[in-house]
């Protein structure tokens, strides 16, 4: 026999709460059989969380005792829940695995075969450009994060707010293969520059610090991946000079 759960969860006309249906998604895939009850109204709510003493809702009953909200229903299960603040490289996989995905997809699409070096060049140019969007989303945090670390910026700030644009630009033409001349400067530039910077402030100052590769409202680290994003724009630009991107001019 199921096990018995009611779940309180806001369902107005104006609003849905989304929490309560992922408790409700949750509930069910756990196998409880839920009692759905609905707060259909500002006042009801209120009402009800005068009664519990409680702050918010959705709010969870399994056998009788109070559970909590969703993320107290996370916990009971022994599932994962994320902290606020708390630093994480999630954003730095999601980019780089559907950027890699993106240029195996390409050279697909292209050669109708995956090319190990062109997917590598498109996997870095890839990766450049959608860093480069991430960062353009508020191109007002990402500078102002950017200040905690980089030389460049901290000397002229406006560096900071040119910076995702010299990304995203160097990231297309090397996606095109042209203008090469303009791509392997700008690459060599902020690379360098952003290399030197991560190495001082991480493994010389030994400043921990957030990192605003992925934009400037994450809790990325500042360290390895930092330094790396970095390396492979220098290296991409070297490859673009010297290598096979350097016949197109």
């Amino acid at each position: 026999m199921a096990r018995q759960a009611t779940l309180y969860r806001m369902v107005q006309d104006q609003h849905l709460c989304p929490y309560g249906l992922k408790a409700l998604d949750l509930l069910k895939r756990k196998g409880f059989d839920v009692d759905d009850r609905h707060l259909t109204s500002r006042a009801e709510t209120d009402a009800f969380k005068v009664e519990q003493g409680v702050k918010t809702t959705p709010q969870v009953f399994i056998d009788g005792r109070r559970i909590g909200g969703y993320d107290d229903l996370r916990r009971f299960f022994g599932l994962s829940v994320a902290e606020p603040g708390a630093t994480s490289y999630r954003p730095v996989i999601a980019v780089f695995s559907m950027t890699a995905l993106m240029a195996v997809a390409a050279s697909v699409s292209a050669f109708g075969t995956v090319l190990p070096l062109q997917s590598f060049e498109w996997f870095i140019a890839f990766s450049m450009v959608v860093l480069a969007i991430l960062k353009l989303q508020n191109i007002d945090s990402f500078a102002t994060m950017f200040l905690n670390y980089d030389l460049l910026a901290r000397r002229w700030v406006r560096y900071g707010y040119i910076y995702p644009f010299a990304e995203g630009l160097a990231g297309l033409l090397m996606i095109s293969g042209k203008l090469v001349w303009l791509s392997v400067p700008v690459s060599l530039f902020i690379g360098g520059i952003g290399a030197v910077s991560v190495f001082k402030a991480v493994y010389i100052d030994r400043r921990s610090l957030k990192c605003a590769c992925v934009g400037g409202g994450t809790n990325v680290p500042l360290g390895f991946v930092s330094l790396l994003e970095n390396l492979m724009m220098i290296a991409m630009a070297l490859w673009m000079a010297f290598g096979s991107g350097g016949h197109s001019m």
